[in-house]
């Protein structure tokens, strides 16, 4: 939230810059104008003035879309924070499914430790000819920076929708194993879109 919001003051900062080249180069065309049909400049100086206007309000369009993508972002995570404390609060039934716009988490009902991820690379290495995409087996740096225990999970580098998601997901559910998959980034939880196989990784 924090960079986020120093990127948009910055941003801001640099629209005012451009909007005054803008007011500059207005001016100077107009200028431009009255010594063109004076007949004192040529029409390559005339629309040499005129692209330098264009230029500058291009310039200030392209800075308002990267301002209004920052405001995107705020709020976007503004409303994955809040559905994380949601999510946190509610009590899953053994076998239970929640969703929401940003996760899934599936409180399987079987045995899980990370002692059986064999079963999960067998399941996807037959579906998909492949290995597993692991990105973390058990504890990594970011967990450690994030003081998550993530000692008895595994994070997949696979989007949830995707077609291989989709089967990754169908197997654990079939087989009771507990997991939580994000869509895209949670601040402090997730860095992107992943498969978490294994019970939520508490804060200690």
């Amino acid at each position: 939230m924090q960079a986020a919001n120093e990127y948009k003051a910055s941003l801001e900062k640099l629209r005012a810059s451009y909007e005054k080249s803008v007011v500059r180069a207005e001016e100077e065309l107009v200028k431009s104008n009255n010594l063109f049909a004076a007949g004192l400049i040529s029409k390559n100086q005339l629309e040499a003035e005129q692209q330098a206007v264009a230029k500058a309000k291009g310039q200030v369009e392209e800075v308002n879309l990267r301002i209004a993508n920052a405001d995107t972002q705020i709020a976007h995570t503004l409303l994955e924070a809040d559905a994380e404390k949601k999510m946190a609060k509610i009590r899953i039934p053994r076998g239970g499914l929640v969703q929401t716009a940003t996760l899934i988490r599936f409180n399987g009902a079987g045995a899980w430790a990370i002692g059986d991820a064999w079963k999960v690379q067998r399941f996807f290495q037959d579906s998909f000819r492949r290995p597993l995409p692991i990105s973390v087996f058990g504890q990594g740096a970011i967990h450690d920076r994030w003081r998550l225990d993530h000692r008895n999970s595994m994070d997949i580098s696979l989007h949830p929708d995707g077609p291989e998601g989709q089967a990754l997901i169908g197997f654990l559910r079939t087989h009771g194993i507990p997991f939580l998959a994000f869509r895209g980034a949670i601040p402090g939880t997730a860095t992107g879109a992943h498969i978490h196989i294994g019970r939520p990784s508490h804060r200690y």
